[in-house]
C-alpha cells in the first residue's frame, strides 16, 4: 500500500510539472490557431518563428546579455572571491553578506531602485543599463558558487608554486585555477540561465524599443498568444534538454575513463 501510494505521488508530481509541456510542445504542432481543437499536424509555425524578425532579435538581445553578464560576472565573482581569502575572519563575514543582499531582496525592489539610480544619472535606458543589472545579480550567484570551493583550496600548493620559482600569475593560473573551475563554470552557468529567465528587473530597466524573449512574450501575451512562442517554448525546452542530457553524461564518461586507465 505504502509502494503504491508513493508511486501515486510521484505520478502525480511528473504530470504537473510536465504535462504543460507537453501540451505546449503539441500545440506548436497545430495547424489550427485556436488551442480549443486539434486541426492537424504541421511545423509552419516554427517557419514562421524564424521569419519573425522581432522575436529573432529579442532571443539575440536575450542570448547577447546573458552571455556578457555572466562572463563579466563571473570575472568579478572571482577577483571578489580571491580578495575575501585574504580579509580578516569579521570583514569576510559582513562583506559576503553584503554582496548577498541582491539575491535576498525582492527582484521588483531590485528592479525600480536600479531604475531610479539610472534616472538620477541620466543614463539612457537600453541594452547598457539591462547589461549593468544583469551583472548586478549575476555576482552574488558567482561568489556563492566560487568559495565553496575556495574554502577547500590548500593554500601551501600555491606557495610551493611560488618557491619553485612560478610567478603569481602563473602560479594562480597553474594551481589554484583548475581546482577552482567546477566552482566557476556552476557560477557562469547559474548566471547565464538566471539572466536568460529574468523579467522584472528588464522590464523596469529596458526602456522602450528594446526587448529580450521575457518582456516580448509578456507584450504577446496581452495582445493574444501566436503559435510561433509555442514553437520558441519547444525549441527552447529542447535545446535546455540536451545541455542537460550533455552535461550528465560527460562525468560519466569521464569516471569510465578512469576506470579503464586503472585496470
Amino acid at each position: 500500500m505504502k509502494k503504491t501510494l508513493k508511486g501515486i505521488y510521484l505520478f502525480l508530481i511528473f504530470l504537473f510539472l510536465y504535462a504543460p509541456i507537453a501540451t505546449l510542445m503539441v500545440l506548436s504542432f497545430n495547424q489550427s490557431k485556436t488551442r480549443a481543437k486539434w486541426g492537424g499536424f504541421t511545423t509552419k509555425w516554427y517557419f514562421s518563428l524564424f521569419r519573425n524578425s522581432a522575436i529573432l532579435k529579442a532571443l539575440s538581445n536575450t542570448l547577447t546579455i546573458a552571455f556578457l553578464s555572466a562572463l563579466i560576472a563571473t570575472v568579478i565573482g572571482l577577483v571578489a572571491c580571491i580578495s575575501f581569502q585574504y580579509m580578516k575572519k569579521r570583514s569576510r563575514t559582513i562583506m559576503i553578506g553584503i554582496t548577498n543582499i541582491p539575491m535576498l531582496n525582492a527582484e521588483i525592489v531590485t528592479g525600480i531602485s536600479l531604475m531610479l539610480l539610472y534616472l538620477t544619472f541620466h543614463m539612457r535606458f537600453g541594452f547598457f543599463t539591462v547589461l549593468l543589472s544583469h551583472i548586478t545579480f549575476n555576482i552574488p550567484y558567482v561568489i556563492m558558487s566560487i568559495m565553496p570551493r575556495m574554502r577547500q583550496l590548500n593554500p601551501s600548493v600555491y606557495e610551493a608554486a611560488l618557491d619553485l620559482g612560478a610567478s603569481p600569475v602563473k602560479a594562480f593560473f597553474r594551481v589554484v585555477f583548475p581546482d577552482l573551475m567546477p566552482g566557476i563554470l556552476a557560477g557562469f552557468l547559474m548566471s547565464f540561465t538566471m539572466s536568460v529567465d529574468d523579467f522584472i528587473i528588464t522590464h523596469f530597466t529596458k526602456g522602450p524599443g528594446f526587448d529580450t524573449l521575457s518582456t516580448k512574450i509578456y507584450t504577446e501575451v496581452k495582445k493574444g498568444i501566436k503559435p510561433e512562442m509555442y514553437a520558441l517554448s519547444t525549441i527552447i525546452f529542447g535545446t535546455v534538454l540536451i545541455l542537460l542530457f550533455l552535461v550528465n553524461r560527460a562525468p560519466n564518461e569521464k569516471k569510465s575513463a578512469t576506470a579503464v586507465k586503472t585496470s
